[in-house]
């Protein structure tokens, strides 16, 4: 519970990511880039300008919930791309 999993999921048309708490089985924060107040702001959700920028909604939305660490679970994703954009913006790292 102190450091609750950053877990990253994305398709060919979007990308998501969601902080859980696994101990009480509950989420914490998300950010998709199908939200409402991103995908306005996006040309596409596939691509890496929507990683980004799910990335800083994702950073926030954790910001006020009182989250300051967190675990990185890539899922069955490699660290490249999509997945590496919206983490390397905010630091986060494999491991951390």
């Amino acid at each position: 519970s102190e450091r609750p999993r950053l877990s990253v999921a994305r398709s060919h048309k979007h990308i998501a990511a969601q902080i859980v708490d696994d101990e009480s089985g509950k989420t914490l924060a998300a950010a998709s880039s199908l939200d409402k107040q991103l995908s306005g702001k996006l040309k596409s959700g596939a691509n890496q300008d929507a990683a980004p920028a799910v990335g800083k909604a994702i950073a926030e939305r954790a910001l006020a919930a009182g989250i300051k660490a967190v675990c990185f679970d890539r899922g069955p994703y490699r660290y490249h791309g999509r997945v590496a954009a919206l983490a390397n913006r905010y630091h986060i790292t494999p491991g951390q």
